[in-house]
């Protein structure tokens, strides 16, 4: 057997289990651990094929090979000759390119500032950079802007170390700018600075990526292709949940960070994710989900958001991103292209009671853009009739009267298949799914556009542009209101929450007559929004029926 008929015939049994099949895998990987293979694309699906077996191994034997030819890749011959093709694949040993986030980049540049550069080739905003450059250098030097005539590259190498990149000089500099942080990211954003990640040891790589601590369990049977019972999953327990401390945490908001740099892609959540606040699940059979939370500066205002890294057997394979908030969630679902067709219901199902259990939501929805609206791979996939097959369902009567058209088509004819078209049509409004009793008062129904408007009237037509000055007058009127007589022993991030809170509290209609213990429990609501664990935050608001009353009335007064 030749290496390309090895891995042919891996490709095809990779997903297969039980019988002889692990023996089978163990030839073929012998195989292509000596030979080298012709040209980029097979490189690329060898390495795909040993991600899904260290993900999903067989057995010991298989493990032990898997591993040694993962640990060895970036050094293969092959994958050396190819190097230039496959960039952007997040393989050890290639170049990662994307026009990262500024808190990315910066971190980036902190890890590894000799490999951080600029890709020049398709820098196209040049010109924009060099005409903001002289905040990015000292007083002194930025005359010499005005009287030499040199390009921003040239610039750039002028002003940075010899051992820094130019990438890196770009991302520090920028990140230093004397302004707040939310300022300093729209600038930077403005810009569009293509980056390139050398690779080298220790850059973030898919190849060898997991969490370390991880037990190994053996896939000996047949994957579980098989559509979930919501109705019997979402209401299970893991098998065991681990708050983990801040030195653990950071491993896996660090992990999660690399999966999504390694495969060009950018999650605010695990950008900014706090480690603090990290919770571990495990469900059976390796699989876990580690719940990140937003450090409480990037904390939104009503629903919490964390993000789900999903682990097999220690090995990324997804990301899961709920919000939750009036006893709903969000879910946005995803499972990295390497471990796709497999068991997404299985691990979906799962993800779900996750969710439940964390923000002990009892309806979840699905919204348009990952049911395939604006969203060609979603629509490709199907998603749609994903989420519909498994429970979810529609609200929209127009999209209840396309899905009833294409079930009389199915009847009529079994083979018929949803055109792109009426996909899209499906996909434009959310689709939701009930545990509990159908109500409207849940995310994507709930309208936290207009709460927020309501809050703005109020604001606007108290302070007009003196907003500062109105969010320290109605901060300290809602501690009068709701009995907060100090701060002392709040640390700062529950009395930056009171600020941000405290003209919604002065917005809210009829909250100066709720009761003395109503109105403390709202105090102890926004703490929480403040706290180490923003998941308290929800179960405080959900907990607290006056607080969820006023808020919708707030909307309502905006209609």
């Amino acid at each position: 057997m030749d290496a390309h008929e090895a891995l042919d015939t891996l490709e095809q049994i990779k997903r297969s289990y039980g019988g002889d099949v692990a023996g089978r895998k163990l030839a073929c990987l012998r195989v292509l651990a000596k030979r080298r293979l012709r040209d980029a694309d097979a490189v690329h699906q060898l390495h795909e094929s040993l991600g899904w077996l260290r993900a999903y191994p067989d057995d010991a034997d298989v493990l032990t090979l898997v591993e040694a030819m993962l640990a060895a890749f970036a050094a293969r011959g092959d994958l050396k000759r190819f190097r230039k093709a496959l960039a952007d694949t997040g393989i050890a040993g290639t170049q990662t390119r994307y026009a990262f986030y500024l808190s990315t980049a910066a971190w980036l540049a902190r890890r590894h500032p000799a490999l951080l550069h600029v890709d020049w080739s398709i820098f196209e905003t040049q010109a924009k950079v060099l005409e903001q450059l002289w905040l990015l250098l000292t007083y002194a030097e930025s005359p010499a802007l005005e009287e030499v005539d040199l390009t921003l590259k040239q610039w750039i190498d002028t002003a940075k170390r010899a051992d820094e990149g130019d990438g890196t000089f770009l991302a520090k500099r920028l990140h230093a700018i004397d302004a707040g942080p939310f300022v300093r990211e729209a600038f930077y954003d403005a810009l569009s600075i293509p980056l390139v990640l050398e690779p080298a040891p220790g850059t973030p790589e898919r190849t060898t990526a997991r969490y370390g601590p991880a037990k190994v369990t053996y896939q000996t049977r047949p994957l579980d292709a098989k559509r979930p019972n919501l109705k019997k999953t979402v209401p299970l327990d893991p098998v065991r949940v681990r708050r983990l401390g801040a030195k653990d945490g950071r491993v896996l908001v660090d992990l999660a960070r690399e999966a999504m740099i390694t495969r060009s892609r950018d999650l605010d959540v695990f950008m900014h994710g706090d480690a603090r606040d990290v919770v571990l699940y495990d469900w059976e059979d390796g699989l876990q989900f580690a719940a990140i939370g937003y450090t409480p500066e990037r904390r939104i205002l009503l629903e919490a958001v964390y993000g789900f890294l999903t682990l097999k057997n220690g090995v990324p394979i997804g990301y899961v991103l709920a919000s939750g908030l009036y006893g709903s969630s969000e879910i946005a679902y995803n499972v990295f292209d390497t471990n796709r067709g497999g068991e997404a219901g299985r691990v979906f199902g799962r993800a779900l009671a996750t969710v439940r259990h964390l923000f002990r939501s009892d309806t979840f929805t699905i919204d348009p853009y990952q049911l395939g609206y604006g969203n060609a791979e979603g629509l490709a996939s199907g998603a749609w009739w994903f989420y519909r097959k498994l429970g979810f369902q529609p609200v929209d009567a127009d999209i209840r009267k396309i899905e009833r058209g294409e079930r009389a088509k199915m009847r009529a004819n079994p083979k018929h298949r949803t055109d792109t078209g009426t996909l899209e049509q499906l996909a434009a409004d959310n689709l939701y799914y009930f545990a509990g009793p159908s109500r409207d008062d849940v995310l994507g129904l709930l309208d936290l556009g207009g709460i927020c408007l309501g809050v703005a009237r109020y604001v606007g037509k108290r302070f007009g542009s003196d907003r500062d000055k109105g969010t320290r007058i109605c901060a300290k009127e809602a501690a009068a209101l709701l009995a907060v007589r100090s701060f002392r022993g709040w640390s700062q991030d529950e009395r930056q929450a009171w600020n941000r809170w405290g003209v919604v509290v002065m917005s809210l209609p009829g909250v100066a007559r709720w009761g003395t213990a109503n109105r403390r429990a709202l105090a102890q609501v926004i703490r929480a929004k403040g706290g180490r664990r923003e998941a308290e935050f929800v179960a405080r608001f959900n907990a607290h029926g006056p607080l969820r009353r006023a808020l919708l009335k707030l909307a309502e007064m905006t209609a």
